[in-house]
């Protein structure tokens, strides 16, 4: 009994898992996206001062 109740955990476990490993892409490409509007910003800012 013990062990179909580990095995049952650790699929659960895995299930769990999946969505927020799936969600690492996305939360790269976001950050990615902030990186690269703050990069513009500083530009600008640079350009733009006397």
């Amino acid at each position: 009994m013990r062990k179909y109740l580990s095995i049952a955990f650790a699929l659960l476990l895995l299930v769990a898992a999946a969505p927020l490993l799936g969600a690492c892409h996305t939360t790269a490409g976001a950050g990615e996206d902030l990186s690269a509007a703050g990069h513009a910003m500083t530009n600008s800012a640079d350009r733009h001062t006397p």
